[in-house]
C-alpha cells in the first residue's frame, strides 16, 4: 500500500537550508495499521505530507497504492488523494457554514463519486457507523470536540478510501474521547482499511500491527 525509497525533503528558511527528511524508506502492507512517534519537529508531518501527495519530496520515490505519487502535479494529486486516502486532521477541519451532513458529502461533491442524489444517504450511512447520525443537520459548532472528530472521520470515509491517514487525530480530546476514537480506528482496519496514524499518545502503540519512531528527519525505530 505505500513505499517509501530514500526520501529527502529539504526546506529554505532565513537561515539557509535545512532536512525536514534525511532518506526515510518505508514499506507497508494493506491492511496493516501503523503508528508514527516523535518529537515535535521530527519529521512526523512531513512524511504524513509526502505520502498524502501534499508535498513532494526534494529526492526519493513515494508510491501509494500504485500511483508513483512523487510524479503527480498539484491537481493531480488533488484528484488523486480525495479518491484514495481519507485524512483526519487534529483540528477537524470541518466547514463552519455546512452541516455536519453537509461535511461529510463535500468529498464526495469534490470527486463526483456516488451520484448526487445518493450522496445524502451516503453520508447519513456513514454518520451512523461513527454515532452521529442524530447531529446531521446541526452546525460544527453546535457539537463537541469528539464529536467533531468523529464527523471528521466519516468525511474521511466519503469516498471508500483505501488508506486513512490520521495526524494527531486526539490530539485535543480528553482520554475517555480519545479512547472511543481509537476504538473507532480499530473497526476500520477490522474491515480492510490500511490505517496510518501519528500520534503522541503511546495508548495507541498497543493497538497498531507496526510502529515507527521518527526523530531528526530518520526513521530510528520500526517493530
Amino acid at each position: 500500500m505505500i513505499e517509501l525509497r530514500n526520501v529527502i525533503k529539504k526546506y529554505r528558511n532565513d537561515a539557509g537550508e535545512y532536512a525536514a527528511l534525511k532518506g526515510i524508506d518505508m514499506y507497508l502492507e494493506k491492511g496493516e495499521y501503523l503508528a508514527i512517534f516523535g518529537k515535535s519537529g521530527s519529521g512526523k508531518s512531513t512524511l504524513i505530507n509526502m505520502i498524502t501527495g501534499i508535498d513532494r519530496p526534494t529526492s526519493g520515490q513515494v508510491y501509494v497504492a500504485g500511483k508513483a505519487v512523487h510524479t503527480l502535479s498539484e491537481s493531480q494529486a488533488a484528484v488523486w488523494r480525495g479518491r484514495n486516502i481519507g485524512i483526519v486532521f487534529q483540528f477537524f477541519q470541518l466547514l463552519p457554514t455546512l452541516t455536519v451532513a453537509e461535511n461529510v458529502m463535500l468529498p464526495m461533491d469534490f470527486c463526483n463519486v456516488n451520484p448526487k442524489g445518493e450522496r445524502r444517504e451516503r453520508a447519513m450511512q456513514l454518520l451512523e457507523l461513527v454515532d452521529m447520525a442524530g447531529h446531521a443537520n446541526k452546525l460544527p459548532t453546535a457539537i463537541s470536540g469528539g464529536e467533531r472528530q468523529r464527523v471528521a472521520i466519516a468525511r474521511a470515509l466519503a469516498n471508500s478510501p483505501p488508506l486513512i491517514v490520521a495526524d494527531e487525530p486526539t490530539g485535543n480530546l480528553d482520554s475517555k474521547v480519545a479512547e472511543s476514537i481509537y476504538a473507532l480506528f480499530d473497526g476500520l482496519v477490522a474491515c480492510g482499511k490500511t490505517l496510518v496514524v501519528v500520534s503522541h499518545d503511546q495508548n495507541i502503540a498497543r493497538r497498531a500491527f507496526r510502529v515507527a519512531t521518527i526523530a531528526d528527519g530518520r526513521i530510528v525505530d520500526w517493530q
